[in-house]
Formats: C-alpha cells, structure tokens, sequence
C-alpha cells in the first residue's frame, strides 16, 4: 500500500496555517494554487510544496465529511469504469479552530507543463489543438444522467502522454431517480446566509444539471477557452463537438454562452465577498473561505 500524500499531522498543521489566514484575511505565509467555487487550494509544505490540497467549505461533524468523502471516492471509481484517468486523490479531514470539520482533497502537485491551460496556451498548435479534442471524446464516452463531469481544460493535465482529470472536489453522481446526490447546500455555504436556500432551490440545481448533458458540457468546455486565453482553438473544438452534438454548436452560442456565464459568476463572486465582509466586520468571526483578488473573465 502506497504511503499517504499527507499524514496525519502534516494535514493539522496545513489546517493551523490556513486557520491563521481566515482569522487574519491574509494568504501570506500559504502557497495559493487557486481558487474554486468553493474551494482553496494550497501547495504544501510551503515553499517546497509536493501537493495541493484542495479545502472545501467545513462540515458540521465528521459523520457528514465522512459521507462526502465516500462520495468522493465512488465518483473517482466512477471516473476509471468510464475510461478517464483521476490523477492519484486522497480524502483527508482534520478538526477546525471552530469546531467543525475541515475535509481536504488531496493530490500530488504536477509540473506546471502537464497542466491543460498551460497546454492550450503554451504548447505547440497541434499539442494544443488536441487536448480538447481529446476532452470532448471523453464528454462524447462518459456524460449521462447518473454522470456528470466539468470537463473545461483547466481540469485535465498531461502525464507521460496520458490524460488525466483532478477536478473530483465535486463528485456529479445522480441516483437511478435522476437526483443529484452532490451536497448542493455545501456549493452554496459561501454565499450570504439570507440566499443560500434561493441558490440551493433555484440556481444550483440548473447548474449542476448542465453537467451531465453532454452537449452542455461540450459549449462549457468551449466556451472556457475564452477565459483561458485560447480563442483561437475555439473554432476547431467546435467542429469536434459536432462530430456528435445535436443540434450542432455554433460560434454565436459560444459568445452568448460566456458572456452569461461570466455575468454569473461575477455575481456569485460578489455574493461572496459581501458574505466574507459580513462575517469579518459585522459578526466579528472569521469568513470560512478565503476569496481571490479581481478575476479576468
């Protein structure tokens, strides 16, 4: 059996670092690899870092981080029997100075080469080209009902000429009644308190739905090469999409679709951060998550 990728006192030790930042509102000192929705990835150790550990919003108790965990594990069981290769993940929790429960997705650190938005911005054009096509047969193979999967290049890397997938913090598994079982209050706990059941009832299950239609996934994907600064591969993965898209994707839905995204998600930053400034100024108690500074959609 393969040693951890972070025993036990390395993860309480990264959760005391990052319980600093949330109690002072500063990442110094914490080697920041980006940000998700609703995560925070860090490299550790710092200043060396061999992993990034990828820290959800806290769960109550560990009953409930457990479920997520196993969760977890059954999308990355799910990700191999549909022909997609997870990087090596490991679930880890640990308590938190409030009490709560810190769960952390944990995965070795890659060379920033191997990483897709390098690839599809720095590599050669035919290198470039290739990884979404190669993602969209993967979209084509894998999406379904029970399966979802965000396949923008920014979750896949290269690894020795194999393809690999490391975005499994959100496991989209539904069960045989088409529910989601992906804790959908856990991808709303950032936002203000007074919203949470709006988002939960009305917007999130929209959007995760939208994972698992395999169309949808495909504009996604698409339509996040505008973010990553490579438009110029838009039009060539739109001609593999409509290999098997119906009905076929068009550049004009392309630009509708990210200029809707990008409204979306701006709000949701926005939401964020007034949630953040609530909990630090006006209820005097450390923000659960850490923000990013001005994002560039």
């Amino acid at each position: 059996m393969a040693e951890p990728l972070l025993d036990a006192e390395e993860i309480a030790a990264l959760e005391s670092r990052v319980g600093q930042s949330l109690a002072t509102g500063s990442t110094e000192g914490l080697d920041v690899l980006g940000y998700g929705e609703i995560t925070l990835v860090v490299g550790w150790p710092t200043g060396s870092p061999r992993v990034a550990a990828k820290r959800l919003p806290p769960f109550a108790d560990d009953s409930a981080a457990q479920r997520y965990g196993a969760l977890v594990g059954e999308y990355i069981e799910a990700l191999a029997d549909r022909g997609i290769e997870p990087v090596r993940s490991e679930w880890v929790t640990t308590p938190t100075d409030d009490g709560e429960i810190a769960g952390y997705v944990v995965q070795p650190v890659l060379p920033g080469e191997c990483l897709g938005m390098n690839i599809v911005t720095g590599g050669g054009p035919s290198v470039a080209a290739g990884l979404p096509a190669a993602v969209l047969e993967r979209v084509a193979s894998s999406v379904d009902p029970r399966f979802g999967l965000d396949a923008q290049v920014s979750n896949w890397a290269m690894v020795d000429g194999s393809l690999r997938y490391f975005d499994v913090t959100t496991p989209m598994l539904c069960d045989a009644a088409g529910r989601t079982r992906l804790d959908l209050g856990l991808l709303t706990a950032p936002l203000p308190a007074a919203l949470r059941p709006v988002a939960r009832r009305w917007i999130a299950p929209g959007i995760v739905a939208s994972y698992h239609r395999p169309r949808d996934v495909a504009v996604d994907l698409i339509g996040n090469l505008l973010k990553e600064r490579a438009g110029h591969l838009i039009d060539g993965a739109i001609d593999e999409a409509n290999r098997w898209a119906m009905p076929p994707i068009t550049r004009g839905e392309i630009d509708r679709w990210y200029r809707s995204n990008a409204r979306l998600w701006e709000l949701m930053l926005r939401l964020r951060r007034a949630e953040w400034w609530w909990q630090r100024h006006v209820r005097r108690r450390n923000p659960a998550f850490l923000l990013p500074g001005p994002i560039s959609r």
